[in-house]
Order: C-alpha cells, then structure tokens, then sequence
C-alpha cells in the first residue's frame, strides 16, 4: 500500500478529531486506571460510568449541557455508594451494584419518557466520530485537571490505596482523597462521554491499569506504561476501524483486552519459569 493510502484517513477533519480525542482522553484514564486497579475499584468505575445517564436526560430535557447532567449525577452515586459503604456493614460492590441498577432503571424511564433527539446508542457506545471543537475542549479541559491532580497527589492517593489505615496515621486527609478519587472519576468519565460512551469508558478505567500491573513490579513504572499503553491502544483502534468499517470504541476495547490477554499470558510464564528456576 503506498504512504498516502495508509496517511488516507488523517485527510478528514472527523478522523482528525477522532484522534484528537484519543490523545486527550488516553492520559486521565491510563493514570486513574491503576489507582482503580490497586484499590479494587473496576466495578466502581462501571457503576458511575452507567448511572450518569439519568443526569443526562435529565440535562437534555432542560436544554443544559449534557456534561452538567453527567457529572451531576456521576457525582451522586459515587458520595451516596461512598457514604453506604463507610457507614454500612454492607460490602462495597453490593453497594454499588445496587445504587447502580438503581440509577441506570431511572436513566432508562427518563429516556423513554421523555420526547428527544439524543441517540441512545450514542449516549452508551460513544461517538467518536462525531466529536466536534466544544467536544475536544470539554475533554481537554477536564483531562488537564484529573492529570495534574494525579501527577501531583499519586504518592498519597498510592499510600490511601495500599493502606488507609497507615495513611491516616500519617495525618493524610483521608476522607478528602476517598471522595477527591471518587470526583476524579466522576470527571473522567465526563471527558469520554462524547468518545467512547458511557458502556466502554470502563474498558477504558480498567484494562490499561491491569495491563500495566501485570507487565511491570513498580507503581512509578505502572502509570506511564499504562498511558502508553492506552493511547497506543486507541489510536490503532480508531486507526484500524477506518479500513475495518467498524465502530472506533469497541475496536479500541477489543485491543486493549487483546493486550491484557498476551500481558496475562507473559506474567504466567514467567511465573511458572521462575517457580521451576527459583535461582
């Protein structure tokens, strides 16, 4: 194939913001994955990606800015499952897999009660390639702040994840890093609402972490292999969907579970070689 055939999808202005977005949204995500990995928090990331859809409807109808109802109410299912949490005997993931199915019945009714235009497949697949300039600095703005909140508290939000107790025994603001991570997922997922919808940002919060988990021992090594990682992933995977004819975000997800399988693979290999090699 000659240069300009394989140059040919960068001549769009749509494949351009396509890209444009990818880099945007790669770096928040990449990074929050491994503190949502190091705490066990997948499924948190799945909960408030689902249950911002009723703030979203909810937003379209009143004819504010579909990002206000998405944070809004990504914001209150993760204080209300935090709170249920810390001050229930009941264990996390039923909490938020009840304050889930909760909020996403009620995003559910709301859109099909309500007269609009919104495309439901784009509100929880994505859209990447109708992503616009206010979509681009939305992302951008959002992700400049969750970066350098990560870049600047990772040692503290690290020390909170391996052991709460030692980090508030330290005089570390414990209760401010819980929900101070809580309303940086809230935002992320805000960022990748126009890009890859609200069902596939969780691939997005997740496999990048466990990818770089599985391929690296240290948490200083583990953020910027997992940014790597996942700009890789979703640049290719908006690149291959344009000759593939397919949908730019679940390509994206089918990569980066591909590279969490070979990551998988290599990590039991060297496992059991180092357990039949123990010198």
């Amino acid at each position: 194939m000659r240069e300009d055939g394989l140059l040919f999808p960068f001549q769009f202005p749509f494949m351009q913001h396509a890209f444009l977005i990818c880099l945007i949204v790669s770096v928040p995500t990449a990074l929050l994955s491994c503190f949502l990995v190091l705490k066990s928090w997948a499924l948190m990331g799945d909960a408030v990606s689902h249950a911002t859809l009723p703030g979203i409807v909810i937003a379209y109808a009143s004819g504010l800015p579909l990002i206000f109802g998405a944070f809004a109410a990504g914001m209150v299912t993760s204080l209300v499952t935090g709170f249920l949490a810390y001050n229930s005997r009941v264990k996390q993931d039923t909490v938020m897999g009840v304050v889930f199915s909760g909020m996403f019945g009620i995003g559910i009714i709301l859109y099909t009660s309500i007269d609009t235009n919104a495309h439901l497949d784009h509100i929880l697949f994505g859209n990447m390639l109708g992503v616009g300039p206010g979509d681009l600095w939305t992302a951008g703005a959002i992700s400049l702040v969750v970066t350098l909140a990560l870049v600047l508290k990772w040692k503290d939000l690290l020390l909170h994840a391996f052991d709460p107790a030692q980090a508030r025994a330290s005089g570390l603001p414990v209760n401010l890093l819980h929900y101070g991570l809580l309303t940086i997922l809230s935002m992320t997922i805000v960022a990748t609402l126009s890009a890859t919808g609200l069902i596939l940002a969780v691939g997005l919060l997740i496999a990048p972490g466990a990818i770089a988990f599985l391929s690296v021992r240290r948490f200083s090594v583990m953020l910027p292999v997992s940014v790597a990682v996942c700009t890789l992933s979703m640049l290719l995977g908006t690149y291959a969907s344009f000759w593939l004819d397919s949908a730019p975000a679940p390509t994206i997800i089918l990569i980066l579970t591909a590279l969490f399988l070979v990551a998988f693979a290599r990590r039991m290999i060297l496992t059991r070689r180092a357990a039949t090699h123990p010198g």
